[in-house]
C-alpha cells in the first residue's frame, strides 16, 4: 500500500507528526505532501469534497480518508520505532477514539495557526 499523507504545513503540530510518520513510522513508501503550499493538490482535493482546513487527508490511489478517519487509518498502518508515534498509534488507531479526540487536534491546530498569523483555510483571501 503506497500511502500519501496531505497535511497543513503551516501547523507545527501537523508538520511534526507528518515528518515523524515519514521517517519513523515504518510505513514503506509513505509520501507526505504539504497541502498548504501545494495549491494544485489542495484544489484537486477541494473539488472532490476534501478541505485540509478540516483535517489531514490520506490517499491510497483513488481511496481517500479525511480528518479523524485519515489519522486512524495512518495510525493503523504504523509500526513505529519512535516512542511518541507508539503512543499516537495506541491512541488514534481505534476509529471511535480517533473520532472523539480529533476535534482536540483541530483546536490545537487552530491555536497554532492563530499564533503564527495564518488563516485556518489556506485558500482564504481575507477582506
Amino acid at each position: 500500500m503506497a500511502l500519501t499523507l496531505v497535511y497543513d504545513g503551516g501547523c507545527p503540530f501537523c508538520r511534526h507528526f507528518a515528518l515523524r510518520s515519514e521517517l519513523l513510522g515504518g510505513i514503506p513508501d509513505l509520501v507526505i505532501r504539504d497541502g498548504r503550499s501545494d495549491h494544485e493538490l489542495r484544489s484537486m482535493l477541494r473539488t472532490r469534497g476534501y478541505n485540509i482546513s478540516n483535517g489531514a487527508v490520506l490517499m491510497d490511489g483513488e481511496q481517500i480518508w479525511h480528518g479523524s478517519e485519515a489519522i486512524a487509518m495512518l495510525c493503523q498502518n504504523l509500526t513505529p520505532s519512535d516512542p511518541l508515534l507508539r503512543i499516537l498509534h495506541g491512541v488514534f488507531s481505534d476509529t471511535r477514539r480517533a473520532n472523539l479526540l480529533y476535534p482536540g487536534l483541530l483546536a490545537a491546530r487552530q491555536i497554532a495557526l492563530g499564533l503564527k498569523g495564518l488563516p485556518l483555510d489556506p485558500d482564504y483571501r481575507g477582506a
